[in-house]
């Protein structure tokens, strides 16, 4: 069929179709269209919607401009019989090719396949890197090793953010975790971003037998530091299973935080009437701390729990006075206590509403895994407290992947099943491969986020306690200190006596000390 200046070669089947578009066109040699079709009557936007059919199936991305140059038909037409098919849900709209300025339309089909083949070929790319570099990539992207610790309340709220809803032993925060990221550590950092409504404290996840008679100590109690923003999506990936039964003292305390919302030490002193006694009040918030169900504006107060009874200030010793660095914390210096969660535990109600809202959470908390980790897979959920599922997680990924917000692929030598990576992160990756080994060594707490002995590396795991500590020599874990004991994981050239050295206890900050000495 010739159309102007343009030939086509055209079916039989086709004739009345492209008659009913190119009335006046040319056909040569003449055809005659099988009877079952010549009886057909078109109306001519629907012949040009199906002729824009066939030609989406076979051409992949192309403007308006291209089709109505290939068959000679005006812009309006085109634009017409391609809002049809997007109708249908046969093609879609976008800017696919990069750089392209245009809008583009393209087979759904052929979309998806052309989607598929261009993850295929990133993931192709990607050459994993050992467990021994990726170990060293989690020290600099954690900001553990020397040369990327951060400094002051914004490089320690960047910390923050990569632990959001992350649960360690309360001890182990500031004198193992915190003070090996941040240079210089200063508590009061901590205390300005909790006031300033960034930042808060609390267990998230349900006690393992809250109803027991006694009831672990705060000290190695899982306390996480969130974003308070996040709070509401962290409760509800950690809903607790079954309600919890206090002491008297102990409920007292917490009706009063449930009549009276968000009260000071002196306030709920007189509304929950504990005996008249504040160390009694003290000891009250401790254990509710511990189950999780109160909370406080600072993180003083909680640091000012960690104090033995016998040597806590005596409350109301600073009023009137200017406090001191060296003066011990005092709950007086806690701001409010309010409710963390309810005692009561409600029941999943399953409609639409909170299935929404888990995934909603769920989505927040994949986020957060992989800026805490820059690389995601399934083992590392075994360092995490909150119940969202690999399941949930990595539809999530797989979702973000096919946007192109993140890349899948196989980044951790020896490392089975579905990995994850922001794109800053393989960057990351392919330097920390190229620096040469120094034999450098790093100290961490069992208590540390980057305890992974035993889920990236073999052998027996370093139990996460503020006490126990892992040697790594350029990122291969070489030694540990469990129970006041020595144990060699690796074979490395250093001497017995420099691996005790290393594993020692480094000095505290004097502001510390009291509290975690």
């Amino acid at each position: 069929m010739r159309v102007g200046d343009k030939n086509f070669w055209i079916s039989a089947e086709r004739l009345p179709m492209l008659k009913t578009i190119y009335p006046g066109a040319d056909v040569d040699p003449q055809l005659s269209a099988p009877e079952s079709v010549q009886k057909q009557n078109w109306e001519r936007s629907n012949a040009i919607r199906e002729v824009l059919r066939g030609r989406m199936e076979v051409s992949g991305p192309v403007t308006v401009a291209q089709l109505q140059t290939i068959l000679s038909l005006s812009s309006s037409e085109v634009e017409t019989g391609l809002l049809g098919l997007e109708s249908e849900g046969f093609v879609l709209r976008g800017k696919f090719h990069h750089g392209t300025t245009d809008q583009e339309w393209c087979d759904r089909r052929l979309l998806a396949r052309i989607h598929r083949l261009t993850i295929d070929r990133l993931r192709a790319e990607i050459q994993p890197v050992s467990v021994q570099d990726f170990y060293r990539f989690l020290f600099a992207w954690q900001r553990v090793d020397v040369d990327h610790r951060v400094e002051g309340p914004e490089g320690l709220q960047s910390v923050l953010e990569q632990l959001d809803g992350c649960e360690l032993p309360l001890a182990a925060w500031e004198s193992a975790v915190l003070a090996a990221r941040v240079a210089d550590y200063d508590p009061e950092s901590l205390d300005r971003l909790c006031f300033s409504g960034r930042i808060g404290w609390g267990r998230l996840s349900a006690p393992r037998n809250p109803n027991a008679r006694t009831i672990a100590p705060l000290r190695s109690s899982p306390i996480a530091l969130y974003q308070r923003q996040n709070l509401q999506d962290w409760l509800l990936l950690s809903r607790p299973n079954s309600a919890v039964e206090l002491l008297a003292a102990n409920q007292a305390v917490l009706d009063a935080l449930q009549s009276g919302g968000a009260l000071f030490f002196t306030e709920l002193m007189r509304r929950s009437d504990v005996s008249g006694l504040p160390s009694q009040l003290e000891e009250a918030l401790s254990q509710l701390a511990a189950l999780g169900l109160v909370t406080s504006d600072s993180f003083d107060g909680l640091r000012a729990l960690l104090v033995p009874p016998d040597k806590r200030p005596t409350f109301g010793r600073n009023i009137g006075k200017r406090r001191r660095k060296t003066n011990l914390a005092s709950i007086e210096f806690a701001g409010r206590w309010s409710l963390l969660r309810s005692p009561i535990a409600s029941q999943p109600s399953g409609n639409g509403v909170e299935s929404s809202e888990r995934d909603t959470a769920a989505a927040k908390f994949a986020r957060v895994l992989l800026h805490r980790y820059g690389v995601v897979f399934r083992r590392l959920l075994e360092r995490e407290s909150l119940g969202a599922s690999w399941y949930e997680l990595g539809r999530i990924y797989r979702r973000w992947e096919a946007r192109g917000e993140i890349r899948g692929g196989y980044f951790v030598g020896g490392i089975s099943g579905e990995q994850f990576a922001l794109p800053e992160a393989i960057g990351s990756l392919r330097s920390i491969r190229k620096v040469p080994l120094k034999g450098e060594l790093i100290t961490l707490s069992a208590a540390d986020p980057l305890n992974l002995q035993g889920i990236l590396t073999p052998g027996p795991r370093i139990a996460a306690l503020t006490a126990n500590r892992i040697l790594f020599r350029d990122g291969l874990p070489i030694a540990g200190l469990e129970a006041g004991e020595v144990r060699k994981l690796a074979d490395a050239a250093i001497p017995d006596l420099e691996i005790e050295r290393a594993l020692k206890v480094g000095k505290l900050r004097p502001s510390l000390r009291p509290y975690y000495k």
